[in-house]
């Protein structure tokens, strides 16, 4: 029996292929984790030792960022026209070129090389988020938020273990002859380029050129005579995605803000990167690791609902941050827990949102322009937290961005008021 008429008589090889896809994601996200965790760990400090001043220790972060909202464009242009497996292979591998750089500028000694390289690095965040798309582009519409939240939580182990080794990658980095604070460079690098080899050798088939043949060749059948679709299954349009890029967009600019600077604000009371790396492991594995309970609550319970959960959360976040002692790493470490636990309800609820209401025909590049408005929120939040630390301190910027973070209210009240 043909693929054709397999799809017309009613079955699919989705699960199947769908589970292949998954495990080649997830070994892909195990390795892009690592590499993304890097930037998160050192490269505020990395700039402040390389320029001597904290407004400017943002930088780096709105730098990758940046660089990731100018990748999402070309990953999304690249898997609509060729598929997800080029699109993400090309995306990781230039993370971890942008990774080389770094390290290059560290050892010169050049500020301006080392903020061209972090642009570069960026592609490699970009494209770590774009893998959740690939995940659900075989998924049924009731199993979307669980399949995104599967390939997140895969980002977890390499988040986790990234972060955690910023101390012995930074001896080993001195003992090649390279500054301390780049050493997560050099995990950074291996990590992007190892997932692009995983990528480019077994996604295979490509998840969404398979879903636009059997979506064709349903519609075929359709046509035919086949049941129709049911109209609970087809997109709503454009104030759906204009809803879920909302949500994603706020979630990232207070993630990123609070994020950057909290290694800055501990290292200023006195704490090593040991201490900032384990904070920024919990933030990451917070991030990454409810994904499982954020997807199933997504499917069952709700976009909107979980959305709101994002906005709330964040704002515990920011209250923590702002009232916890510069000295008490628990508490720092409980409120970066729940700045990524909020993060991670407004990534999946807002990718399930998007993914719901986009056809086929244009999945990819809307979905990589809505990456880029994600990725220019927190290239804002980036580059301003920096600044206004320096002008009026840490506390008052977690708490603004745990304020901000309820602008999500009244957006989602007026969706679910929404005929």
């Amino acid at each position: 029996m043909t693929r054709t008429t397999t799809a017309a008589a009613g079955i699919s090889p989705r699960p199947e292929v769908q589970r292949r896809i998954l495990t080649v994601l997830v070994a892909g996200q195990i390795l892009s984790g690592a590499g993304l965790a890097a930037g998160v760990t050192v490269g505020a400090l990395l700039a402040q030792d390389m320029l001597g001043s904290t407004s400017l220790a943002g930088l780096p972060s709105a730098l990758f960022t940046a660089g990731s909202a100018l990748a999402a464009v070309a990953v999304g242009r690249v898997s609509q026209a060729r598929g997800r497996r080029p699109g993400l292979a090309a995306g990781y591998l230039t993370g971890a070129v942008g990774s080389a750089g770094v390290l290059a500028a560290a050892v010169l000694g050049r500020p301006v090389l080392l903020f061209v390289a972090l642009f570069v690095y960026g592609a490699g965040t970009a494209t770590n988020l774009q893998a959740r798309y690939a995940g659900a582009d075989l998924a049924a519409p009731a199993h979307r938020g669980r399949a995104v939240s599967t390939v997140l939580v895969a980002t977890t182990v390499g988040g986790v273990a990234g972060p955690n080794l910023a101390a012995p990658t930074g001896h080993l980095a001195e003992a090649l002859g390279i500054p301390h604070l780049a050493g997560p460079f050099i995990l950074a690098g291996l990590a992007y380029a190892l997932a692009a080899l995983v990528l480019a050798v077994w996604l295979r088939p490509d998840p969404l050129l398979l879903a636009r043949t059997l979506a064709e060749e349903e519609e075929a059948a359709a046509a035919a005579g086949a049941a129709a679709a049911d109209p609970a299954d087809l997109p709503e349009g454009r104030g759906g995605v204009a809803l879920g890029g909302l949500v994603m967009v706020l979630s990232q600019l207070v993630m990123v803000a609070i994020m950057t600077m909290t290694p800055v604000h501990m290292h200023g009371h006195g704490h090593g990167t040991a201490a900032s790396g384990l904070v920024i492991a919990v933030h990451i594995g917070a991030m990454y690791l409810p994904s499982p309970l954020t997807g199933r609550l997504v499917d069952r319970h709700g976009r909107l609902k979980v959305a709101a959960a994002s906005g709330l959360t964040l704002l515990a976040s920011g209250t923590v941050a702002a009232l916890a002692p510069g000295d008490s790493v628990p508490l720092l470490a409980l409120a970066l827990a729940l700045l990524g636990l909020g993060w991670n309800f407004g990534l999946v609820a807002g990718t399930a949102i998007i993914t719901d209401n986009v056809p086929l025909a244009t999945r990819a590049r809307t979905q990589g322009l809505v990456d880029v408005a994600v990725a220019v929120a927190g290239a804002t939040g980036g580059m301003a937290s920096g600044i206004v630390v320096a002008a009026t301190g840490y506390p008052v910027l977690a708490l603004a961005g745990g304020v901000l973070s309820l602008a999500l209210l009244p957006v989602v009240a007026a969706a679910r008021r929404r005929p």
